[in-house]
């Protein structure tokens, strides 16, 4: 079962509980044909300590000591080998994470939101405010959010302001929150959301449902947003995983 907000660990001594999301995403943000068809966002939310560190550690040194040169694991180009080892882990731990998805049929949006900065930022956002207002982030008094870098480098700086003044104002009274965007590498929190991220991509993508099954008991909602030409609105349709 995933992880629910009796998990939490409470104040104690006066320190404050604290939950962590990390966010990556897979597809691209282009919209011409040359584009992927679908872009996910995904998030991993869990309390320290956090249940893959040591084993993913070990992992990446056991694979250095074999004369590769690993700074950190990336689904994509990970070879077969490192990717179904990384995916045992990952999934021997789903008790101890929730997944959360959003899905976007990338040519079912409209032309206001496909300029990438702005699409980017929507995107990021609607998750985020579903994810921090429900379990298990909800009981936490601190709310740490780390994303990838990002992706669209020429307007990153907006964007970065714009979602922290978003969610900085929607913060309940007597909860911090702040969100970090850092390199993949980092953090294995990033690198797990991005094998969860991948996971979804290419059951969507290619049909090969095969990784995706091992990770979806953790998964807790599946949101698709899509908007047809003729309709005004973005909508919003949580559907099973």
């Amino acid at each position: 079962m995933p992880m629910t907000a009796t998990n939490l660990p409470r104040e104690a001594d006066g320190a404050k509980s604290c939950a962590y999301v990390f966010l990556d995403e897979s597809g691209n943000l282009d919209f011409n044909s040359s584009g992927s068809r679908y872009f996910v966002m995904t998030s991993i939310s869990v309390v320290r300590p956090f249940p893959w560190a040591a084993r993913l550690d070990d992992l990446k040194y056991d694979f250095i000591e074999y004369g590769r040169d690993l700074e950190g694991f990336h689904c994509a180009h990970d070879n077969g080998h490192i990717r179904g080892r990384v995916f045992d882990i990952v999934a021997s731990v789903l008790d101890g994470i929730a997944i959360d998805y959003l899905v976007v049929d990338k040519p079912k949006t409209a032309p206001e939101y496909q300029d990438a900065s702005r699409f980017y930022a929507f995107m990021l956002e609607y998750l985020l405010d579903h994810v921090v207002t429900s379990h298990p982030c909800v009981e936490a008094s601190k709310v740490i959010v780390i994303t990838d870098t990002i992706p669209a480098k020429r307007k990153r700086r907006v964007t970065e302001r714009k979602i922290r003044r978003s969610f900085v104002a929607k913060a309940p009274p007597g909860r911090e929150f702040s969100i970090l965007h850092h390199d993949s590498r980092s953090h294995y929190g990033l690198q797990v959301a991005d094998y969860c991220s991948w996971a979804l991509y290419r059951k969507l993508q290619q049909e090969d449902s095969t990784y995706f099954d091992r990770i979806e008991p953790a998964v807790r909602t599946r949101l698709e947003i899509y908007r047809s030409v003729q309709s005004r609105y973005y909508q919003s349709v949580p559907s099973p995983a």
